[in-house]
């Protein structure tokens, strides 16, 4: 049977599959509530919900959590062509306070890739679209070496 698919039609089933691989091993993504709404070769967005337990002393979200969803919406736009790849580096910027209720998201791009390295923005905003955080990730690719093994690639 012959693939009728375009490239980039198989490029993003592809990336579907691999975030379906991901997420059903990614513990860390569904302690915190995360949930994966868009996913591209390259680019990623994932929402999280502001808890009580998120809270810090002042009473807003504590940067590490605001970080943690930077952080996997970059891991999977870097991994959406199923070849494993982790962080590198990173910096964050926090523009604003999350507030307890909001839903936070992170839209994840790809800036650069080239060889093993590649460098993705990510900025985090509420839902009323206020920018609570920029995200700057540097990336290493493991050549050969897949996110979820026995998937196809892409022709």
């Amino acid at each position: 049977m012959q693939d009728t698919h375009t490239p980039d039609e198989a490029a993003q089933r592809l990336a579907e599959q691999v975030r379906d691989g991901m997420l059903a091993r990614d513990r860390a993504a569904q302690g915190l509530g995360l949930r994966i709404t868009d996913i591209a070769p390259g680019a990623a967005r994932m929402e999280m919900a502001v808890r009580d337990d998120m809270l810090n002393g002042f009473d807003i979200c504590h940067g590490g959590f605001i970080t943690a969803l930077a952080d996997t919406a970059f891991a999977y736009a870097c991994n959406a062509r199923n070849e494993m790849t982790v962080a590198s580096g990173l910096s964050v910027d926090f523009v604003a306070p999350g507030r307890p209720g909001d839903v936070l998201t992170a839209q994840a791009r790809e800036i650069s890739r080239a060889g093993r390295t590649g460098v993705y923005d990510v900025q985090v905003t509420n839902q009323r679209q206020e920018v609570i955080a920029l995200f700057r990730g540097r990336s290493h690719s493991f050549k050969g070496r897949p996110t979820v093994p026995g998937l196809t690639e892409p022709a």
